[in-house]
């Protein structure tokens, strides 16, 4: 049985799990505050959840946009994608050069088709058609069609 991926950090397992806010009162704002502050942590694990919990967030600032764009740089692939998943979410233009650079690594994290799908734009056909091909991952392969049909202005329902 594989162990569960958690970060190290208690505080984001607290978030996690809803037991901290992030938003609706001062106490929450320096919560989301802790969180920006872990999208640069050593530990690879608690940058990780910190750049995933901070790209799910509603909420859009010029502080979250500043730890995504910086995460979006970071070496670890994983952590580079949810942080260009999250750009995608609030501000497709500024996720688009991201989304074209992390279709054109030898690997891709599903975070990156998924942007590359919101992103829906024309340039990411060409790589997206080389990560649609059948693989042993059924379920990136599902996500990289639905961003290969994004990016082409097909509908799913057209299928």
């Amino acid at each position: 049985m594989r162990d569960r991926y958690e970060p190290t950090s208690h505080f984001l397992k607290a978030i996690v799990a809803e037991d901290v806010a992030l938003s609706g009162s001062q106490w929450a704002e320096q919560n989301l505050q802790r969180l920006i502050e872990l999208t640069r942590d050593d530990d690879r694990s608690n940058r990780d959840w910190a750049t995933f919990l901070l790209a799910q967030e509603e909420a859009d600032h010029p502080a979250i946009r500043a730890a995504l764009l910086h995460a979006a740089k970071d070496d670890d692939e994983v952590v580079r994608a949810e942080a260009v998943l999250g750009l995608a979410k609030r501000d497709v233009l500024l996720a688009l050069p991201f989304v074209q650079e992390g279709l054109r690594a030898a690997t891709v994290a599903i975070p990156m088709l998924e942007a590359a799908a919101i992103c829906a734009h024309p340039s990411l056909v060409s790589d997206l058609r080389i990560w649609a091909e059948p693989s042993d991952e059924p379920f990136a392969d599902e996500a990289a069609a639905d961003a290969l049909a994004a990016c082409e202005g097909i509908s799913p329902a057209n299928f």
